[in-house]
């Protein structure tokens, strides 16, 4: 008798899994798993984002959302194959929902459920118009007093917000406004995106002229459209800007420009928002359903209150209004802390003549640029992921399966290798007296970057500055700021005439409390963080990003953004959350998360 392949074995246990499911026979569904084992489920069956852990985990949620999810057909996805390597079986699945169709990615070890991805795709009967159901364009026949394309398209513009209510609002023109508003554009949901500045794109055009994405390309797509084969590895900022304010356009969003929101209010009656806005020096008020933060990953700009700021004479501000190197000619540049921005405003000023010094207040990882590239994310994000048959969205996928839980532990031996290549390049910063990190379990980069945003540097060439000594490096705390010095507690003076705080941004729940309340961000408590009890990211373990693409203690209101990648990736679930409760589709929410910290 021929031995099964990967492929029938993982069907095999899909259908036995099914037919439990389908039957009601949760324990007998809940035995297919493994004692560890993990679900990760974006939206199909919890409404939420959540991933849940061991046996009775997947027992809590079934029970939970068994009966209304009514999950059936669990297929391996057509035109794939299962594999199997280091006694694990892997494969692409597609099932369906009462409301919708999934895709996923199952992990089999000892013919049980190791970890199981479940994506929400689409919703029945509101798929996106895409494919062979692309809209005509054209109105052929006779049509008399028909409007052309352009034509719907300017009365759109015209009247929403005005004669007709969005059904949602997003405050936050940059990346993820403008990616998630591609994807309601595309499910028919009625959107408004509000950007302070002049013209989508200026949020990356005002940062300093040197700067570029420290991601590679392949990782930083927006959603339908991709950028052209020849666009550089490492997108400078300016072409970033075109490229959004392109995407815009071609993408019909509505997007208003100049455009400030002053004042938010829920009203728990009507379910609506009252959002008072300026825009361009008119008054509106918009009175939309859902309310979303597009507004980064992070809240206002921290500047520190360190003794004696206030008497400094020289000029001081945050890194994210610095405006580049030109202009500070001849003058004494200190930039207070240690991570991307600081060494990225480091090495500009360096280049244009300046007299910098860096002040590192604590350790920081650094990892370069081409290491990262070649260990950390080639078998994803590279021209060779893609020939070996890895898309942006199949890597994706690939990344969101591993739950966070244990993904430090697929990391660690990255970061290991890396350690290992650049052993030099590291002897030579300690050497210069640079501190250095891993994070707090040897994860590296990414592990920091989703437990607290914060603490790296991805080499692009400011390391060697520091350890060659064009960049000045000074370590310790800030004691006081005098009247052109900064002085450390170690008793160490650095003169300056200009003071760059480098040093981070609150949470986004911040912006609630400026625009809403102190209650309402109170209410929605930090945002960002897995709750790893890690430097920055307190506990108790949350097991996903806190408050971010799915819904909040707060009615209607949601926080969506992160990195390119994230932005694209994540704006689909939130998206098709939102278009649901638009149709009146019922959307139970399993596991909506507790507030344990509130900034």
């Amino acid at each position: 008798m021929l031995e099964k392949t990967p492929t029938t074995r993982v069907q095999a246990l899909l259908d036995t899994f099914g037919a439990a499911l389908a039957a009601g026979r949760i324990d007998e569904a809940v035995n297919l798993f493994a004692e560890e084992c993990y679900w990760r489920d974006l939206v199909a069956f919890t409404w939420n984002i959540k991933t849940v852990e061991g046996r009775e985990g997947v027992r809590d949620m079934l029970r939970s959302q068994l009966a209304v999810a009514v999950p059936s057909n669990w297929q391996v996805a057509s035109g794939e194959e299962a594999t199997e390597a280091d006694g694990v079986l892997e494969s692409w699945i597609t099932f369906e929902t009462e409301v919708g169709r999934g895709f996923g990615l199952i992990r089999i070890k000892d013919g049980l459920i190791w970890t199981l991805l479940t994506t929400l795709s689409e919703l029945k009967g509101h798929e996106e118009k895409a494919g062979f159901a692309r809209p005509l364009g054209a109105k052929h026949g006779q049509n008399p007093g028909a409007k052309t394309w352009k034509e719907e398209r300017e009365e759109e513009a015209r009247t929403l917000g005005y004669e007709t209510q969005p059904y949602v609002v997003v405050i936050g023109g940059g990346q993820g406004g403008i990616a998630l508003g591609a994807r309601l554009r595309q499910l028919g949901v009625p959107a408004i995106i509000l950007e302070k500045n002049d013209r989508p794109g200026d949020s990356w055009r005002k940062r300093y002229k040197s700067l570029c994405l420290h991601d590679p390309v392949w990782y930083d797509h927006l959603p339908y459209i991709d950028f052209p084969k020849n666009w550089p590895v490492f997108s400078p900022k300016d072409k970033i800007g075109d490229w959004l304010e392109f995407y815009t356009k071609v993408m019909e969003l509505n997007y208003w420009s100049r455009s400030t929101a002053k004042s938010a209010k829920w009203d728990d009656a009507a379910k609506e928002w009252t959002i008072v806005v300026d825009r361009d020096g008119e008054a509106v008020v918009l009175k939309p359903k859902q309310l979303v933060f597009a507004t980064g990953m992070s809240g206002r700009a921290n500047i520190p209150d360190f003794k004696g700021r206030d008497r400094f004479k020289g000029e001081q501000h945050h890194s994210s209004q610095h405006p580049g190197p030109d202009g500070y000619k001849g003058k004494r540049v200190v930039v207070i802390g240690s991570n991307n921005s600081a060494h990225d405003i480091c090495a500009a000023l360096y280049e244009a003549g300046v007299d910098v010094s860096m002040i590192q207040r604590s350790t920081t990882h650094i990892v370069r640029s081409d290491t990262l590239m070649d260990i950390g994310l080639g078998a994803l994000y590279s021209e060779q992921a893609l020939a070996n048959g890895v898309t942006t969205a199949k890597a994706d996928l690939i990344f969101a399966s591993l739950p966070y839980r244990i993904l430090h532990e697929f990391q660690i031996p990255l970061y290991d290798k890396m350690r290992e290549r650049d052993a030099d390049f590291y002897a030579a910063l300690e050497k210069a007296g640079f501190q250095l990190d891993w994070g707090a379990d040897g994860s590296g980069l990414f592990m920091k970057y989703l437990r607290r945003g914060s603490g790296y540097y991805i080499d692009i060439g400011a390391s060697q500055l520091v350890i060659d000594g064009k960049v000045k490096l000074a370590a310790g705390q800030v004691e006081e700021i005098t009247e052109n010095s900064v002085k450390l507690s170690n008793g160490k003076e650095i003169a300056a005439d200009v003071i760059v705080y480098a040093t981070g941004y609150g949470s986004m729940n911040g912006w609630v409390a400026e625009l809403i309340d102190q209650a309402t961000a109170d209410k929605v408590g930090k945002v960002w963080g897995l709750g790893s009890d890690t430097p920055k990211d307190p506990g108790p373990w949350e097991g996903e990003q806190r408050n971010m693409w799915k819904p909040t203690q707060q009615e209607a209101l949601w926080f969506h953004g992160g990195n390119l990648h994230q932005s694209r990736h994540y704006s689909q679930y939130l998206s098709l959350q939102l278009k649901a409760r638009m149709e009146g589709i019922p959307t139970p929410v399993y596991g909506l998360q507790s507030v344990h910290h509130l900034r």
